[in-house]
This record gives C-alpha cells, structure tokens and sequence, in this order.
C-alpha cells in the first residue's frame, strides 16, 4: 500500500470560513493549486500528485453538522 505525507508541515496550518456557504478551508501552508478529491460527507482533500502530499482540507457544511451534533447531546 502507498503512503501519502499527511500533516509533515503541521507550523504552518491556515484557515478560512465561509460563513455564508458555510465551508470550512483548511490548507498546510499557503493555500495552492492541488487535486480535490472528495472522500465523502462534505470532506474534500486536497493533494499534490506528483510528490503525493496532503495540502489541504475543505469541510462543507460544518457549522450546521457540529451544531447538529451538540443538539444530540
């Protein structure tokens, strides 16, 4: 099984929300240009192919699921 570098570079973690859309973008540096791949429940990743590094994480929908969440409980 292939492995892909995840978090190597954890210093220099940045965000953004969109509140509006309300998505959540989480990039491992500065925000660049990366594949998208969608693992499900509003989870995108974003990686470099060709060195296989995660550089990114988009979350759709989050607000409304951690408040889903703390309703429940």
């Amino acid at each position: 099984m292939e492995t892909i570098k995840i978090l190597d570079k954890k210093e220099n973690l940045n965000w953004d929300y969109d509140e509006e859309a309300d998505v959540l973008y989480i990039s491992i540096g500065e925000p660049r240009n990366a594949l998208g791949v969608d693992i499900g429940e509003g989870a995108i990743v974003r990686y470099v192919e060709e060195t296989e590094e995660v550089v990114g994480l988009t979350l759709i929908g989050i607000k409304e699921r951690l408040l889903g969440s703390l309703r429940k409980n």
